[in-house]
């Protein structure tokens, strides 16, 4: 039997929470929360990034979660909430259910991601991009 991509956000919508980008930008600013942002760098420089928010490749996001991970980052075991966000919400869904079963928390999600964070008016930071080494 095939599993979509429809269950899967189904069955991770049943174990997480989600938040409105009201909300979400009710939160900006609390020094014990982090954004993370799971788009690829170039929605980044495309279309711009919470202010502040911590980027994570959705492809890294567990390697970086878990503490035993030669890839882990510190962000992830300084004890603060997570707030998770990709363009639309998908895929922050899904990964806000591999966080917390690994652990992580509080975790959450921007219901409707970016945009919605957009459409409420959240303020935007453009992202630059690194010079190329030479």
């Amino acid at each position: 039997m095939k599993v979509g991509y429809k269950q899967l956000l189904d069955a991770a919508r049943k174990e997480i929470e989600a938040i409105a980008a009201t909300e979400a930008i009710a939160k900006q600013g609390d020094a014990n929360t982090v954004f993370v942002d799971l788009r690829d760098i170039r929605e980044l420089l495309r279309e711009g990034l919470i202010p502040g928010a911590f980027h994570a490749p959705r492809g890294m996001l567990e390697f970086w979660i878990d503490p035993e991970s030669p890839y882990h980052k510190d962000i992830f075991a300084s004890g603060k909430s997570f707030v998770f966000y990709c363009a639309s919400g998908w895929r922050s869904a899904l990964a806000t259910q591999v966080a917390k079963r690994m652990g992580l928390a509080p975790v959450c999600h921007i219901e409707g991601g970016f945009t919605a964070w957009r459409e409420a008016g959240g303020a935007i930071e453009k992202k630059e991009e690194k010079p190329k080494s030479a």
